[in-house]
């Protein structure tokens, strides 16, 4: 699934990748959340093996990244979804990595992939997303060299610019909030899984180039208000009742940093905002808690152990790419007996 929105060449980039795939998808639905630049003309004249398996969704307004990922889902019917954003541009074997890694853990809902920074490939735009007590989040291994890069194991959730969710497990869990249009809604899908009982692998072989916020813009007003309001959500509504008493103060704290960044930004604006917004609708935020509390099969510790506690994690911003428990290799929960299809969805 592909979300554009004024993608302009980065979606053309970002399906002539797709193009190459050793193990191509079956489909790929692309969603145009009301462009302006034309960017989704090309797929009109589109040759194979990629004319046969696009399908462009047009719904006339802009949805959001969270709501027009859900449109796409209930779209298609593989048992596999992967989410890719048109400025991720994904090897060749990118997509044969994920296959692999289902196959080889079979209990895993989640799967994240290695995103290198487009502009230079030696370092690291992410390995799976972290979630701080504090309630900050981050993409692992930001900014750090290639070399870094950990082993494959267990990290916190997928980052959904180049993931791959199990389609039973996405539903159940609702797919993205869309009250959060986009930010933060795959920490907090990834948050919801895990409350279910879900687990996320980093795939280190499933490599994309990514530009990272090349549409949204990094440090914009768009993405501060967003960033802000989301952040309260996703804390409030997926934290268990013992951890959200214990670190809600921290919580207040980390916000109040946040706020003194975004003023010496000159983005308190959008900040305060965004602040102001997810306390004056905090109301659905609370009835989505309820229901998500009272499915929740993690224990309170189990979700503290998948939390990042340490201060150095902040200042790193380091992943924590754990082992991978042999608890994860229990028969795959689709039935049949393989749930990948030599052509995976998109």
């Amino acid at each position: 699934m592909v979300v554009n929105h004024n993608g302009g060449e980065l979606l053309r980039r970002c399906l002539d990748a797709l193009a190459t795939q050793t193990t191509l998808p079956k489909e790929i639905a692309v969603v145009d959340n009301l462009s302006t630049d034309g960017s989704t003309v090309f797929l009109e004249t589109l040759s194979e093996p990629l004319a046969s398996r696009v399908r462009l969704i047009s719904p006339g307004l802009n949805l959001g990244f969270a709501a027009a990922n859900n449109l796409a889902a209930g779209r298609t019917s593989q048992p596999w979804i992967a989410t890719l954003n048109p400025d991720a541009f994904p090897e060749p074997d990118w997509m044969a990595s994920l296959i692999d890694a289902t196959r080889r853990h079979p209990g895993v809902a989640m799967f994240g992939s290695t995103q290198l920074d487009a502009g230079n490939p030696l370092l690291l735009d992410g390995a799976g997303d972290v979630l701080h007590a504090s309630g900050l989040v981050w993409r692992g291994h930001h900014g750090a060299a290639l070399a870094e890069l950990p082993a494959e194991g267990e990290v916190f959730s997928p980052c959904a610019a180049a993931a791959l969710y199990r389609r039973d497990a996405f539903e159940a869990a609702g797919g993205f909030d869309p009250s959060f249009f986009c930010y933060c809604e795959d920490v907090d899908l990834g948050f919801r899984l895990r409350l279910a009982g879900e687990r996320c692998v980093q795939v280190t072989a499933a490599r994309v180039h990514h530009v990272g916020s090349a549409i949204t813009g990094r440090r914009g007003g768009f993405a501060t208000y967003h960033g802000t309001r989301n952040l309260i959500w996703m804390f409030v509504k997926n934290m268990p009742t013992p951890l959200l008493a214990l670190l809600t103060p921290v919580h207040l704290a980390l916000n109040a940093v946040l706020l003194a960044r975004a003023l010496v930004l000159g983005q308190a604006a959008p900040a305060l905002r965004g602040s102001w917004d997810a306390i004056r609708h905090i109301g659905p935020v609370l009835a989505s808690r309820k229901a998500i509390q009272a499915r929740r099969r993690l224990s309170t510790i189990g979700v503290a152990r998948a939390l990042d506690w340490s201060i150095a994690g902040i200042i790193r911003r380091r992943a924590r790419s754990l082992p991978i428990p042999r608890s994860l290799s229990f028969p795959p929960p689709l039935g049949g007996s393989d749930p990948i299809a030599s052509d995976m969805p998109k």
